[in-house]
């Protein structure tokens, strides 16, 4: 017989939360610590008013049969709902939403920021930015993106094979409310300074009014990564403008640095994990550059814990 083991969950995106949700269903206590506002991750919607943007992830897709049966769960309880063809989903009413869900009932603290981890004996310490203690956990699983499992590691004297080799590119990220809405949902032209363009408002359950999301490419993001978010808004709007061809009319413009937007190069395994030291880490930098690939890491780095831990019973 197993005993309920705690475990210790960093970062409340897709990947953490998919292993959070694993590991509890499997009778594990867990906890789950991010430095965010809200869970997510990348997976997020900036509130203003009334007005809403998803200045994160666009949408998800589903390739494999996990994330396909976890899309089909979701819709059918009107979490997710198909946008703009495809094969796209998004979440209700924002794309939180998912991972909001995932965490339902499990503990999170948000706006916490963790920066070192130790050993002691047989358990795992935790200590954030405040210099509060938690612990003690018999597991910890990372997945924030890999530079910052990287620094955290280092921080802690600690290692995992592999995580520095994965890279990531930037991405800024422009919110307009517009008065008039774009022809097109989603365009995605991948040149210049513009990746995407998306009509944000057109996702379903949103508030009423019109409202772009505006992506830089990760070449234009990258040369431009360091700049004034107040020049940033000026030469996107610009580009935007430029690539719709015809004139926007705002009465809200931001931008957000997205400093690890996208996998540019995965490790191309599902996860790391050290059974001697019952410590792992998992993100979408393990498999690729998509939802899907951070949810089945998040999954296969709970398996792992599962078969160090074992099932309670």
């Amino acid at each position: 017989m197993s005993q309920r083991h705690p475990v210790a969950i960093l970062g409340a995106g897709m990947a953490g939360a998919a292993a959070a949700r694993r590991l509890a269903e499997a009778g594990h206590a867990v906890r789950i610590f991010d430095k965010g506002r809200d869970v997510g991750g990348r997976m997020a919607t900036r509130h203003s008013g009334a007005m809403q943007f998803d200045h994160g992830a666009q949408f998800m897709r589903a390739h494999g049969a996990a994330f396909a049966a976890r899309l089909n769960d979701w819709e059918r309880r009107g979490i997710v709902t198909p946008w703009a063809g495809a094969g796209r989903w998004v979440g209700v009413p924002d794309m939180n939403a998912p991972a909001r869900d995932l965490l339902l009932g499990l503990t999170v603290a948000r706006s916490t920021t963790i920066t070192r981890i130790r050993r002691n004996g047989a358990s795992w310490h935790l200590t954030d930015g405040a210099g509060a203690d938690y612990g003690p956990f018999a597991a910890i699983a990372i997945t924030f993106p890999a530079p910052q499992a990287v620094a955290l590691l280092a921080q802690s004297g600690l290692a995992l094979p592999d995580i520095e080799r994965a890279t990531y590119a930037p991405c800024w990220s422009l919110m307009l409310a517009v008065e008039q809405a774009p022809a097109e949902i989603l365009m995605k032209p991948q040149d210049g300074a513009i990746g995407l363009i998306a009509l944000d408002s057109s996702k379903p359950g949103r508030p009423e009014g019109f409202r772009l999301t505006v992506h830089a490419t990760p070449d234009w993001s990258r040369t431009h990564l360091e700049e004034p978010r107040e020049a940033i808004v000026s030469a996107l709007t610009q580009s935007a403008v430029a690539r719709l061809g015809t004139p926007l009319r705002w009465s809200y413009a931001e931008a957000h640095r997205w400093r690890y937007a996208q996998v540019e190069g995965a490790l191309g395994k599902p996860c790391q994990y050290d059974s001697g030291l019952h410590l792992g880490a998992a993100g979408d930098w393990c498999l690729g550059p998509r939802v899907e690939a951070a949810h089945d890491s998040g999954l296969a780095l709970a398996e792992a814990i599962l078969a160090d831990l074992g099932t309670p019973s």
